[in-house]
């Protein structure tokens, strides 16, 4: 919670399975929206919460196997563990208030005898998904964790402006009970959550159930409550038409990196104004050091990625962004730092990189001065020569 210097612009708290996290789209074609959407609009001055029934072993598989960005936040276990950063920093002021009245050895006992179960303990019941069962502290639950963080940040004066959270299911209904937050219940939420809104919520405005799936729904509700851009730089075919009044470091990585992934699809057209526009990007005395630590004059990327036009058409192969950071560090000079990941059928890679970024005088656009990256631990390619910008 430390990151940011004052209030979040906008507190996204949001469920994953089926409501983040899309398990019927293969190609996470939502998530991927919704990634690149966050990281160059919203990085920089929101707060991204994950609010999961998931225990920390199988959020961190989910993590693993989604292209998932890391969250400031993660709620875990249906509102019974709270975590901070990619470190995952518990938080044991939560765990002291739900110790109170407590007695996990006894609810593992009296549990085995469910479906006699008779509620005895200082204990709530969600049922959820149809299938999901389960049994709570009394003051724990999605909600309660959610009302103890903006507890929090009012008691340090850095109450979030606007805050939406997002479900699916019965065990997310607790997050539409907080006051003084948008709601949006996704397009393929269960029944039993939309018939707890039809019992509690049908004339509140500020929750609605969005015609879109998942993060798309996210990404609906963002605009339908007006709390800042809403249009994914994934929804625009091509850059050179897009707003001329978007100029910031961290929407161009992004907006790089993502035709970097489709000029490998052959989803862009090869032209030689292209490469033109290309080569006027990269400063050719900068530098561009590999992961592998060899070096190589900037202007020579441009011949790598005109070698690679195409390599990836009709193949799983994906490119996304995580922890966009930028740093002014001139009147017209940026650092930008980020987590650039690549998947394909076969591994998952990334690089933590850094980026030099200077302002065109004459335009609005930016100068690529200086690229490093370095390998993170776990995700290194075994062959080196694979990776190439």
């Amino acid at each position: 919670m430390d990151r940011l210097n004052g209030p979040a612009r906008l507190m996204i708290v949001s469920d994953l399975d089926f409501t983040m996290v899309d398990h019927e789209d293969p190609e996470n074609v939502s998530l991927l929206r919704f990634n690149a959407l966050w990281e160059a609009y919203y990085r920089q001055d929101s707060l991204l919460v994950y609010s999961t029934g998931r225990s920390p072993t199988i959020y961190k598989q989910l993590r693993n196997e989604k292209p998932l960005l890391t969250p400031d936040i993660t709620i875990m276990s249906v509102g019974t563990e709270i975590a901070y950063g990619d470190s995952m920093v518990p938080d044991y002021g939560w765990e002291q208030c739900l110790n109170l009245n407590w007695d996990r050895d006894i609810v593992t006992q009296e549990t085995i005898k469910f479906p006699q179960l008779i509620p005895q303990l200082d204990v709530k019941i969600i049922y959820s998904n149809g299938t999901a069962l389960d049994v709570l502290p009394k003051g724990a639950g999605k909600g309660q964790a959610l009302a103890y963080l903006l507890k929090k940040f009012k008691a340090n004066g850095r109450i979030p402006r606007n805050s939406l959270v997002c479900g699916d299911s019965g065990n997310d209904a607790e997050l539409f009970t907080i006051p003084e937050v948008y709601g949006v219940m996704v397009a393929n939420a269960q029944e039993e959550l939309l018939q707890w809104r039809a019992d509690n919520a049908k004339n509140n405005p500020s929750i609605i159930h969005s015609t879109e799936r998942c993060a798309s729904g996210i990404i609906q509700a963002i605009g339908k409550f007006t709390l800042g851009p809403n249009v994914s730089p994934r929804d625009i075919r091509d850059f050179r038409k897009g707003r001329a009044d978007i100029f910031s470091p961290a929407h161009e990585v992004v907006k790089f990196y993502l035709f970097y992934e489709r000029w490998r699809h052959a989803e862009v057209d090869k032209s030689d104004k292209l490469m033109e526009d290309l080569k006027s990007s990269f400063y050719s005395l900068g530098t561009f050091v590999h992961p592998s630590g060899t070096e190589q004059p900037m202007h020579k990327c441009t011949d790598i990625i005109e070698r690679l036009y195409g390599d990836k058409q009709g193949k799983n192969y994906c490119v996304w962004l995580d922890r966009v950071s930028t740093a002014q560090i001139g009147s017209d000079a940026w650092l930008v730092k980020f987590d650039k990941w690549e998947s394909t059928s076969e591994n998952r890679l990334c690089c933590l990189t850094t980026v030099l970024l200077t302002a065109k005088k004459s335009e609005d656009a930016f100068t690529w001065m200086h690229i490093h990256q370095t390998w993170l631990d776990g995700f290194e390619a075994k062959d080196e020569t694979i990776w190439f910008l």
